[in-house]
C-alpha cells in the first residue's frame, strides 16, 4: 500500500472546506476555520505535521488545549479536526479509545461553572430602551431591545429577520416567524407573537428606514440605511452600551452579553408561572439542561 502523504500532497483544507459551505451555518463554518488554524498552529509549535494525524498527536492537542480553553471549545476543536480528515479522505485518528479518555480527562481537570450571560428582565430593558437617543439609530435599537426579548431570539436570530418574516396583524401585534436556528439547522422555523408596544416600536422603525433594504435591521452610515444585515457583535454591543448609559457600573455592565435578552425572558417566563415544557417552545430550545442553566438564577436573580 502506498504510504499517506503529509498534507502539503493535498488540497489545502480552507479549500476543502468551501464544499460545506451552505450545510452549515456561518457561525459554525467560522469556529471550524478558527478550531482548524488553531490546530495548525500548534502543530506549527511542535514540529509535527497537520494531516494526517496520528492519535498520540491529536491527544497531545487536546491535552495541551484543556489546560487553558473549556471543554466545549477542545471538543469544537476535536470535531473540527475530524471534519478536515474526512474532507481529505484521510484514515480518521479521532475515534480511538485513547481520543475519548484524554478528552474525560480534559472535562475532570476542568471544574470551573460555564459563564452565565446576565438576564436582562422586563424592567431593565424598559431602562435600556429609555436611554436611546432620539436619532435612527436609537429607534432601531429600540425595535431591537424590545422585539429580542419577546422573541427570546438568539443574536444570529435577530439579525437574520426580514421584513417577509413578519405578519401585521389587526390587533396591532406581530406574528414572527424565525426561519433558522441554532437548532434547528433544517430550516422547519418557529413562530413567535409580540405585544402592541413592540409592534408600535418596530413599526416607527421601518417607517423611517423604508424599502431601501428587506431586512429589518440593517446598519445606518450617515443617516442613510445600509442594505445588508447587521453583525451579532452588534447585538452584544447595543446591550453593552446601553447598560453603560443606564448607569450600571463596568463590573456589571461586563455581565451582560448578546444571550443577555434571551437569558432575561426565560426567567421572566418561568416567575410568572410557565412551565419548562412551554419556555421550551417559546425559545425554540431543544435541550432542557441548556435551559436550565439559564433558570437557574431566575428566583434570586443572584448573579456571580
Amino acid at each position: 500500500m502506498k504510504p499517506i502523504e503529509p498534507l502539503h500532497f493535498y488540497a489545502d483544507w480552507r479549500h476543502q472546506f468551501q464544499r460545506l459551505e451552505g450545510a452549515y451555518a456561518p457561525s459554525t463554518m467560522r469556529a471550524y476555520y478558527r478550531d482548524v488554524q488553531a490546530y495548525e498552529d500548534w502543530c506549527g509549535s511542535t514540529k509535527t505535521v497537520p494531516f494526517p494525524a496520528t492519535t498520540a498527536q491529536v491527544c497531545r492537542f487536546l491535552e495541551d488545549q484543556g489546560k487553558e480553553k473549556a471543554p466545549s471549545t477542545v471538543q469544537r476543536r476535536l470535531y473540527a479536526i475530524r471534519k478536515v480528515h474526512r474532507l481529505l479522505a484521510l484514515p480518521d485518528p479521532t475515534y480511538d479509545e485513547d481520543i475519548n479518555l484524554t478528552f474525560r480527562r480534559v472535562r475532570r481537570r476542568r471544574t470551573t461553572r460555564p459563564r452565565q450571560a446576565r438576564g436582562l428582565n422586563w424592567t431593565e430593558v424598559q431602562r435600556f430602551i429609555r436611554v436611546q437617543p432620539d436619532t435612527p439609530w436609537g429607534l432601531r435599537n429600540a425595535a431591537m431591545l424590545s422585539l429580542g426579548y419577546e422573541l427570546l431570539t438568539r443574536r444570529a436570530e435577530l439579525i437574520a429577520l426580514r421584513d417577509g418574516d413578519l405578519t401585521w396583524r389587526e390587533d396591532g401585534t406581530l406574528r414572527v416567524l424565525i426561519r433558522r436556528s441554532k437548532t434547528d439547522q433544517e430550516g422547519n422555523g418557529r413562530i413567535a407573537f409580540t405585544s402592541t408596544h413592540t409592534t408600535d416600536r418596530v413599526k416607527e422603525w421601518v417607517s423611517w428606514r423604508g424599502d431601501a433594504t428587506s431586512w429589518l435591521f440593517c446598519p445606518i452610515y450617515q443617516e442613510q440605511v445600509v442594505d445588508r444585515s447587521l453583525s451579532t457583535t452588534s447585538v452584544k454591543a447595543l446591550i453593552k452600551t446601553a447598560a453603560l448609559n443606564a448607569g450600571y457600573p463596568p463590573e456589571e455592565v461586563r455581565s451582560f452579553s448578546g444571550h443577555s435578552l434571551r437569558v432575561g425572558a426565560a426567567q421572566d417566563l418561568l416567575k410568572k408561572g410557565f412551565d419548562t415544557s412551554a419556555i421550551m417552545r417559546a425559545g425554540g430550545w431543544k435541550s432542557v439542561n441548556t435551559l436550565a442553566r439559564y433558570l437557574e438564577y431566575a428566583e434570586h436573580n443572584v448573579w456571580v
